[in-house]
């Protein structure tokens, strides 16, 4: 086939790639994007196509590896490593910020009811919001699981009646 006539035929495919990159981008400008690559890889890659084989199905092969290609880049270039001891970044609480003026008021007043839980629920309590298993905070003070999990449902309990006041619907 000559350069000519390849190009040619490339050009006859446009429509066909064009509904076939937006059934899989489902974005009219990335679609179009998906087909301009797809044209310059055909192109540049123009000897590697054997003239006894089908182009239509080479085209659709080179555009399907070309969106996995940048979805696999794009969910990468998404991730987030923590390399840090413990992953301190992913397990850190304190990095939601406040989205109303009055939540930092609302955060000390939780602190305050923690603190005046008795010893035996707050520190369980206290443990587990810090990210502790059941099972840590059992071995850790010497208790059984079971009891573990009471205390810490009943601290939530207690904290939730004593916090009435700013749950929803409450003005």
């Amino acid at each position: 086939m000559t350069t000519i006539e390849f190009d040619n035929q490339l050009v006859k495919l446009e429509n066909n790639l064009e509904r076939f990159a937006y059934s899989l981008t489902n974005h009219l400008e990335d679609s179009r994007d998906l087909v301009q690559e797809t044209f310059l890889k055909a192109l540049t890659h123009r000897k590697q196509f054997r003239d006894n084989s089908n182009l239509r199905a080479w085209t659709f092969t080179i555009l399907k590896h070309i969106f996995i290609n940048n979805y696999r880049k794009s969910a990468k270039q998404n991730t987030t490593m923590d390399n840090t001891k413990d992953l301190y970044f992913l397990n850190n609480t304190e990095k939601c910020a406040a989205s109303k003026p009055d939540a930092a008021i609302h955060i000390e007043e939780l602190n305050k009811k923690i603190q005046s839980l008795e010893d035996g629920f707050r520190i369980p309590f206290e443990m587990y919001i810090s990210g502790y298993k059941y099972k840590e905070i059992a071995e850790e003070m010497n208790l059984n699981l079971g009891t573990v999990k009471s205390r810490i449902f009943f601290s939530r309990k207690k904290l939730m009646q004593a916090l009435e006041e700013y749950s929803p619907g409450k003005s």
